[in-house]
């Protein structure tokens, strides 16, 4: 795997925009919107890419009949030179690398209930979604005013924001995401309690990230938090954007409730360290 230069990205962008699951993600490092890293097979005459977002997610695309490069994915999926320093979340596009990681790794790949041990790699389900306007519509009607105040997300809120899924981990800094991203924040004592956010827009496409902090899960603040993240796309003229993993119950749900509706899924890869 060869790390290519920022300025040499752009080689690996006409293979991405043939990919056919949702890679705004990957995008968003591809074109130099955060910091990132991106692999090919070849640096002179690249075929297939893989691009890792500073989230902890990546994707592995591109031609799979490379046999070098093929053996070094695989070592790095198991981090057998470790090169890695955290979990990571892999996507693969199309279906030849994941009968590749099939044929090569399925002693070692298991499912999220059977249990981590050493040298496994996990395999989760990923969930691309559709936007139903129609669904979200009649959702709206019937959603009542929160009691609670809503905002826009601004730098001092970004950067007070606290959990896993936060603005902060998807820009990188509160200046662009304010000049580049939208959010909205409900807020609490001057705290904000829950935030849905632009992880990525590109061709009218926006994708929400949401984050609720612990001490104020369960009591429906996401709904009304994301609603005025998707009426703010409907007034601008984005579509929504919406992926999780399908063991994730709560963004699954949310998401259905919302007006999304599953579209496609995937394996989604656990890679450990």
């Amino acid at each position: 795997m060869h790390l290519i230069d920022k300025n040499q990205y752009h080689k690996a962008l006409s293979a991405l925009l043939e990919v056919r699951i949702n890679h705004l993600f990957a995008r968003s490092v591809v074109e130099n919107h955060l910091s990132g890293s991106v692999y090919t097979d070849d640096p002179v005459n690249p075929s297939a890419f893989y691009v890792v977002h500073p989230y902890g997610m990546s994707l592995l695309y591109g031609q799979s009949n490379n046999p070098g490069f093929t053996g070094k994915v695989l070592d790095y999926m198991l981090n057998k030179n470790k090169e890695r320093q955290k979990i990571e979340w892999m996507q693969a596009w199309p279906q030849a690398w994941h009968d590749i990681i099939n044929q090569h790794a399925r002693h070692i790949l298991v499912k999220p209930d059977e249990g981590i041990e050493p040298g496994t790699i996990e395999v989760h389900t990923r969930v691309n979604f559709r936007f139903n306007f129609e669904k979200y519509r009649l959702f709206r009607v019937d959603l009542h005013r929160a009691n609670h105040s809503i905002v826009a997300t601004d730098e001092s809120l970004f950067k007070r924001m606290e959990g896993t899924v936060i603005p902060l981990n998807f820009w990188d800094n509160s200046a662009d995401f304010c000049k580049y991203g939208v959010g909205f924040s409900l807020v609490i004592n001057d705290e904000p309690a829950c935030t849905a956010y632009s992880a990525y827009i590109f061709d009218r496409q926006l994708e929400l990230g949401i984050e609720t902090r612990p001490e104020y899960r369960g009591k429906g603040f996401a709904i009304y938090t994301c609603s005025a993240l998707i009426d703010y796309c409907l007034e601008n003229n984005y579509e929504p954007v919406w992926s999780c993993r399908l063991e994730n119950t709560a963004s699954y749900r949310l998401a259905q409730k919302l007006g999304f509706e599953p579209k496609v899924t995937f394996p989604f890869y656990r890679l450990p360290v």
